[in-house]
């Protein structure tokens, strides 16, 4: 059994091996290729704070996956990253303990941030010419970190409830690659943005379907648990389509569940997006829900320890 923790998985962090790998997860989840459990959820009113748990696998593996990750959205001020967790891979033949991922929930944003830039990857126009992220976070920095491998665009608009941590993204030394504006509101940020992401754990709709203009993509990553919810379901009746990592959690846990009647929406899962994109035209909306997959901490967690076995 192999114990890593997380200034050892830094040292070995690929973006773009992981991204090939979660797409294959996520690929494999929507031709029914995994195995998944239930998500098991925590909440806590004092501090405010959420815990998941997931596990899956897929078929024809060697490996499975047991993963906690939690968000305790008070820790900044006490100087604590809001994100912990770790990830348990065991053996799908003998049910051994194979390898303890003590990554503080680093794979988990990172798996995120990566889901997140697939789901912009395939959907989104080609040309985009600024990006708008909707929260100042650990995701959002993780979204534009991923979003460099899958466009060119390196002009940013973001918007957040704190002007501190807006300033603080706009500077962060990982993004450099980006020309960072901070904007006044959401209407500034989707009049300017043709990519729009979303990443805050808000309980209140905050992009209405009146504020989307034709031809632009958003990508929900948010809203992964019952009382969140970024979108509001007048943006869901302006979408041409809808793509989900899954779409029966989309339904339980996502900004899609909001949405009355989902059965008249054209939706498509992320795997199947992935191996047979739809022609897109210039002038449609698209909204990406993702609600986090096992499958995808499962392929990121067997590709960090292939890089960890061969770093040491």
């Amino acid at each position: 059994m192999h114990l890593y923790h997380k200034e050892e998985i830094l040292k070995i962090i690929d973006l773009p091996f992981f991204m090939e790998e979660i797409e294959k997860g996520l690929v494999a989840f929507s031709q029914k290729k995994t195995i998944l459990s239930p998500i098991g959820f925590l909440h806590f009113d004092h501090p405010v704070a959420d815990v998941h748990m997931k596990s899956g696998a897929m078929t024809e593996d060697d490996f499975y996956v047991v993963k906690i990750a939690s968000s305790f959205y008070e820790n900044p001020k006490k100087g604590l990253p809001s994100s912990n967790g770790l990830m348990l891979l065991f053996s799908q033949k003998t049910g051994e303990l194979l390898a303890i991922l003590m990554d503080e929930g680093l794979l988990t944003d990172i798996r995120t941030g990566l889901v997140g830039a697939i789901a912009a990857k395939y959907p989104a126009n080609k040309e985009i010419h600024k990006i708008g992220v909707i929260g100042t976070g650990t995701q959002a920095k993780e979204q534009l970190r991923c979003l460099q491998y899958v466009t060119s665009c390196r002009e940013v608009c973001v918007w957040g409830r704190n002007k501190k941590h807006a300033e603080a993204l706009k500077n962060d030394p990982l993004l450099a690659a980006f020309h960072i504006s901070i904007a006044s509101s959401i209407d500034q940020l989707a009049q300017e943005c043709r990519l729009i992401v979303t990443t805050t754990p808000s309980s209140q709709p905050l992009l209405f379907g009146h504020q989307i203009f034709p031809g632009t993509h958003i990508t929900a990553v948010g809203a992964d648990g019952k009382g969140k919810q970024e979108i509001d379901a007048s943006a869901f009746e302006k979408a041409d389509y809808i793509c989900t990592d899954s779409y029966a959690q989309s339904l339980q846990y996502g900004d899609f569940s909001y949405v009355q009647q989902p059965e008249k929406f054209k939706v498509l899962e992320l795997g199947n997006v992935i191996s047979q994109p739809p022609i897109r035209n210039n002038d449609a909306i698209t909204i990406a829900d993702l609600t986090g997959v096992a499958i995808t901490d499962l392929q990121i967690a067997k590709a960090a320890l292939l890089k960890l076995c061969s770093f040491s």
